[in-house]
């Protein structure tokens, strides 16, 4: 295991010490710089105090200040390090997630509408987009929900990605349903690496980044390209990204404000999707009817950060930022429909602020109150046009409207002896704007939705140093998307957010040195969700969702990391779960007690690395899901589940010269993802087996 000490982060004194004496890697905790030099607190017997497990090597700092940790969130909290994202080969960063326990990620593979992820028993294709995206600490989903700015950042300039499972996270109103994940990328270094990999299907990629600190300034710089003609015909794919990183940080340590900019761009050809058969018998192959399907992508990222230090009791944090989506596609799902242009342009401003204070008093062992305010402007247009070969004929939707929220949190942490924390927040959110349909000439205003409350509470008790075991309860919101969010003329009456009310009961263990476990259940209420309606045969739709009404997901978590010793580290997890219609939607009285569509029964994780001599690293990884449901009567039968086994081997050539090989789908196992919407389906077949060779130089 490597460890390593760095200036720009911190952690509790408490959990240094649990990570040190289990040798299972921990997580950096603070963005603030201290300060004070860092120190590596000794393993020493304290209370583990957190619910939290990391994949990846240790980056430790002490003395707690800044903004509260993803730590503090006692629920399924996982921390990706980047031992284990940077050396992935793939087509889009998201795809990094197939290493996180419980969590779900679906590929279209289809132009630059590739795939997302989910957890908790929502699904990943679309309908529902129940994941609070953050790249260093930013909001990052579009209107609906997706998640097109993660696309922008490659794993070379990935340092974790924090995911926090389940509705007790205080921190994020709009779209944080199930929970989030924050994807934290490198800053500070003077230390660069270049990766050159070449591989199956035409991919080449290039990943270059390198830091830059001087004296007060530290500076990062990141550029990456990737071309891939894809596993299938007619899926040629070409994307750029760069990005820049400058940060100042005053002589005292007390104060750090820098700028993020980030921009991307992919053009990429759409396979369409195929028929059950068609899958099966030719999973290669393109329909003739995609062959003028089409799409290009860009996203562009500014933010301001400001993090201080008044005193060793009170810190604060402040962001700014502007982003800007814009996705064009040509997509035709059958050969019975009609080709569509589908346009989205969307631009997102915000705001988003926290002060901590951390005072010292006599009558609990440690106390915190943290309060946060942010606001999000967004303005949107949503167009769509019936098009024959990319020409237009008809136009189908013509939507121009901006979405206002604004919310606020306030959360004690209290440890009333050293073996329990205790946290209770409170969450508030406003929603406000307007809509304008282009077609009927007419402006509606948002759903009032009033003042959307979410209580939390949450608790850790640590019954021994090596045990803890933890409970939460927490209120989370789901809102409409586009014109759903409105009440529009075919809408009189004011629509409720529906209520996501979840709760978990879990146990972390530690049974031996270098092995930790986690066990958790857990179950999640919705007073009367809605979904969007795909639209797939290009039909003039009226809107973009549908009730699906009362739901309940409940599932069982099983977790263990584990380094035996110099040579040998593995992980394995396994989730169960199920979601249910408990009230249906009036209109379907037949989904009374089924399943959602989209939903495997469970998820799957196994991995292992050996390191065969100074030299030499062998890794295997398998992921796994079960099949799912098409549609809510359950009548269509099941399927989308897979197995698939991944080997990788990497030789250090020299101190700053790596190769790796990886070889993906070894076992040619054949899977797809499947829809079905409307009375029709289509499917899109997963890569088979493809080998990728890398070199990779640090300077």
């Amino acid at each position: 295991m490597t460890l390593s000490v760095r200036h720009t982060r911190s952690l509790t004194a408490a959990a240094v010490a649990a990570a040190l004496a289990s040798l299972a890697p921990s997580v950096w905790a603070e963005s603030t710089p201290q300060p004070v030099q860092p120190t590596v607190t000794p393993a020493v017997a304290e209370p583990t105090n957190d619910a939290a497990l990391t994949l990846g090597t240790i980056t430790v700092q002490s003395a707690p200040s800044g903004a509260l940790n993803v730590r503090s969130v006692f629920s399924s909290v996982d921390i990706l390090r980047a031992s284990v994202l940077q050396d992935q080969h793939l087509d889009y960063s998201w795809e990094l997630l197939t290493r996180a326990p419980g969590v779900q990620v679906t590929q279209f593979k289809q132009g630059t509408d590739a795939g997302r992820f989910s957890m908790r028993g929502f699904n990943g294709e679309g309908r529902i987009n129940a994941v609070k995206l953050l790249i260093d600490g930013i909001p990052s989903n579009d209107n609906a929900g997706g998640m097109p700015f993660f696309d922008a950042v490659f794993p070379l300039d990935i340092e974790a990605i924090e995911i926090v499972r389940g509705t007790n996270d205080p921190r994020y109103g709009l779209n944080n349903i199930a929970g989030n994940a924050n994807v934290i990328t490198r800053q500070g270094g003077n230390d660069g690496q270049a990766s050159v990999t070449l591989g199956s299907f035409g991919t080449h990629e290039l990943q270059l980044k390198k830091g830059i600190e001087s004296g007060n300034w530290s500076q990062n710089y990141f550029v990456a390209t990737r071309e891939s003609d894809g596993y299938r015909d007619h899926t040629d794919a070409n994307k750029k990204a760069l990005a820049g990183k400058w940060f100042y940080t005053s002589d005292s340590g007390h104060w750090r404000a820098g700028v993020i900019a980030r921009y991307y761009k992919n053009k990429a050809l759409e396979s369409g999707y195929l028929t059950a058969e068609q899958a099966t018998s030719a999973p290669r192959s393109s329909p003739a009817y995609a062959a003028w399907d089409r799409s290009e992508r860009e996203t562009t990222q500014l933010s301001a950060h400001l993090d201080g230090q008044w005193n060793n009791n009170l810190s604060w944090a402040a962001k700014a930022y502007t982003q800007h989506y814009e996705n064009q596609r040509f997509v035709r799902f059958s050969a019975a429909g009609v080709q569509q242009e589908r346009d989205n342009d969307e631009t997102h401003k915000g705001l988003i602020t926290t002060l901590t204070w951390r005072p010292e008093v006599s009558w609990v062992h440690a106390f915190t109150l943290e309060g946060g305010f942010d606001a999000q402007w967004q303005d949107n247009t949503a167009q769509r046009y019936r098009t024959v070969q990319q020409a237009r004929t008809s136009q189908i939707r013509d939507w121009n409207f901006d979405l206002n929220t604004k919310g606020a949190y306030v959360q004690a942490v209290v440890q009333p002896v050293q073996a329990l924390k205790i946290i209770s927040a409170l969450r508030v959110d406003r929603v406000s704007g307007n809509f304008t349909d282009g077609l009927s000439k007419t402006t509606s205003p948002v759903h009032d939705y009033g003042t959307i409350t979410q209580p939390k509470i949450s608790m850790v008790y640590a019954l021994r140093p090596d045990t803890s075991v933890y409970a939460n309860w927490g209120r989370s919101f789901q809102i409409g998307t586009g014109i759903d969010s409105y009440r529009t003329a075919s809408q009189s009456r004011n629509l409720a957010p529906s209520l996501n009310d979840g709760w978990e009961a879990g146990v972390k263990w530690q049974p031996t040195t270098g092995i930790e476990t986690r066990v958790a259940y857990w179950e999640q209420r919705a007073s009367g969700e809605v979904a969007r309606v795909l639209g797939v045969n290009g039909l003039p739709d009226q809107g973009g969702q549908g009730n699906v009404g009362r739901t309940l997901r409940k599932g069982l978590d099983l977790q263990a990391n584990a380094r035996l010793d110099a040579q040998w580290s593995g992980w394995v997890a396994y989730s169960s779960q199920i979601s249910r219609i408990t009230a249906p939607d009036p209109s379907a009285p037949a989904t009374t007690g089924k399943e959602i569509e989209n939903v495997p029964h469970y998820l799957a994780m196994l991995g292992v690395d050996y390191q065969a001599s100074q030299q030499l690293k062998l890794s295997a990884w398998a992921n796994a899901q079960g099949n799912y449901y098409l549609e809510r009567t359950n009548t269509l039968g099941r399927t989308g589940g897979y197995a698939l086994l991944n080997l990788g081997a990497t030789w250090r050539v020299s101190p700053t010269v790596d190769m790796s090989v990886q070889l993906k789908n070894v076992t040619n196992r054949k899977y797809v993802y499947a829809w079905y919407d409307s009375g029709s389906s289509g499917y899109s077949p997963g890569d088979g087996p493809s080998a990728y060779a890398s070199v990779s130089w640090k300077f």
